[in-house]
């Protein structure tokens, strides 16, 4: 019921507004970049604290972002989504697996303090990356569904936009705005900082349960370099 009044909304303001509310398909390099970027900041991670040789993660996420970029200008929207969330699922295994590792590697002190800040430090930005990659996902089916639709206006998150008339949006020239991947970046750097959101109500389960995930490693991360910092680890 509600994706119905969601889609007769969306049908409605695309009448109105016409042709000016079809924007252009959302650039997917962002959500490349974080991947990328995660693949980095485990360089930053001693050999202790990760699977494998540091350059492992980067190898499976380079050889599938090559085929979802060229599926992406081939419109292969399904087969993009699934390379799509087992990137997005690679990712979560590592980052899962080294916050294990840096929890069981603190009784032992086999790590060095300056390694276990430095770890703990990159685990905490990776933390933002990952969870944000996964907001962009799946919030109002993902970026193919969010394109399709022309206009947000039904989805996980409330951002400020979508909240202002018809004609404000025209007046502010958001009449086909749609959220892009710093928008969920935000989110869940806000989530990481403050533990909450702070602009975007959340209003579905999934998100709120993501959110609070997030919001526990965000803490459990921060008080482990609190912790170091004052040499009670």
């Amino acid at each position: 019921m509600a994706k119905s009044v969601a889609h007769t909304v969306t049908e409605t303001v695309n009448k109105v507004m016409g042709p000016a509310a079809r924007r252009d398909p959302e650039p997917r390099w962002p959500a490349m970049v974080a991947l990328l970027a995660v693949c980095g900041l485990r360089f930053a991670l001693p050999e202790g604290l990760s699977v494998g040789p540091n350059w492992l993660l980067l190898i499976p996420v380079a050889i599938l972002l090559v085929p979802s970029l060229l599926m992406q200008h081939r419109n292969t929207h399904r087969i993009t989504e699934i390379v799509g969330y087992i990137l997005n699922g690679l990712v979560t295994l590592d980052m899962a697996t080294s916050l294990f590792l840096l929890v069981a590697a603190l009784p032992s002190h086999k790590e060095s303090p300056l390694d276990l800040l430095r770890s703990a430090a990159a685990l905490w930005v990776t933390n933002i990356l990952v969870f944000a990659s996964w907001y962009w996902r799946l919030d109002g089916g993902g970026p193919s569904a969010r394109d399709l639709q022309g206009v947000h206006t039904d989805g996980a998150f409330l951002f400020p936009q979508m909240t202002l008339d018809q004609t404000a949006r025209i007046e502010m020239g958001e009449q086909c705005w749609s959220p892009g991947f710093v928008d969920y970046l935000f989110v869940a750097f806000n989530t990481s900082t403050a533990f909450s959101p702070t602009d975007c109500p959340v209003l579905s389960r999934w998100a709120k349960v993501l959110m609070m995930i997030q919001s526990l490693i965000s803490f459990a991360t921060v008080v482990l370099l609190a912790a170091r910092a004052v040499n009670i680890l």
